[in-house]
């Protein structure tokens, strides 16, 4: 019996997987590794999953865990301690970043180009085995082309710039209860402002067919493509393949963005848990 853990910050999907079923599946809230300490992952892990997985606990012999902010040997050792201290059965608990998730759940054993686009975008080319290239994503800041972050960073811009119709920006700012300063504050003074940027993407999709917005999505997308995809090697040989919420949902845009750099879309799966489950049943 193995356990499974997709992590992200706002939410961690467990699943139990015992000869190739679903045993269980449990929700817990998310949290990045490299921002909190062993002792506070250990404690919630035990607070938060262990009561959900009852006895099935005192049965899993592997854990392969997936995370956000598990970049370094220090943090997923950190991690591994956690999970340990609260699954002692498991006699192999091994620890993964994010990107190897969408890899492998896109993948599988097969080469190929795999890219995160949700509240953030990352990407990289992957040898079926590993991770062999990634253009570092650098965040919404300096980078995270086509991310949610970056697509409502650009569409607030254009609110507060005039930049987009004046009944669609009315529209948007009596839907969200927004007014000027409420956005200066959210962005620059409130803390996972990412979060806040990423959560009008909804509205974005909505008025799609307004032409200043999906010119502004396109252009994003198409930066996504030039700025990190187009750097690796052989990369018009590939499909390209996404996991995350922005790709699933944008997908005509996304694709008219790959065609007009060459390019290809392949699989877009909304979460890579279906493929981890894939991919670890096969093992």
């Amino acid at each position: 019996m193995i356990l499974i853990a997709d992590c992200g910050s706002t939410k961690i999907d467990w699943c139990v997987l015992d000869k190739n079923k679903v045993e269980k599946q449990v929700f817990t809230l998310g949290m990045n590794a490299v921002m909190l300490t062993e002792e506070e992952m250990r404690g919630r892990i035990h607070e938060e999953l262990i009561p959900e997985l009852g006895s099935l606990a005192g049965n899993i012999d592997a854990v392969y865990f997936y995370g956000a902010g598990c970049i370094s040997a220090e943090v997923c050792g950190n991690v591994a301690s956690a999970i340990k201290a609260n699954i002692p059965a498991a006699t192999k608990v091994e620890v993964y970043s994010d990107l190897l998730a969408a890899a492998r759940a896109l993948c599988g054993r097969n080469a190929g180009i795999a890219c995160i686009m949700g509240t953030g975008s990352n990407s990289c080319l992957y040898d079926g085995k590993g991770i062999v290239a990634n253009v570092s994503p650098l965040g919404y800041i300096l980078g995270d082309e086509g991310s949610g972050a970056v697509l409502g960073k650009l569409f607030l811009g254009d609110v507060l710039k005039k930049q987009i119709p004046a009944e669609v920006a009315a529209e948007f700012l009596t839907e969200y209860d927004l007014s000027l300063l409420d956005i200066i504050r959210r962005v620059y003074r409130e803390p996972q402002a990412n979060r806040f940027l990423a959560s009008v993407t909804p509205f974005i999709n909505k008025h799609i067919d307004v032409p200043e917005i999906h010119d502004m999505v396109l252009g994003s997308f198409k930066a996504f493509f030039k700025r990190n995809i187009l750097q690796y090697e052989g990369a018009r040989n590939h499909k390209i393949n996404f996991v995350g919420s922005i790709a699933h949902f944008f997908r005509p845009v996304l694709e008219e963005a790959a065609a007009a750099n060459g390019l290809e879309i392949g699989t877009i799966l909304k979460s890579p848990m279906d493929g981890l489950l894939k991919f670890h049943s096969e093992n």
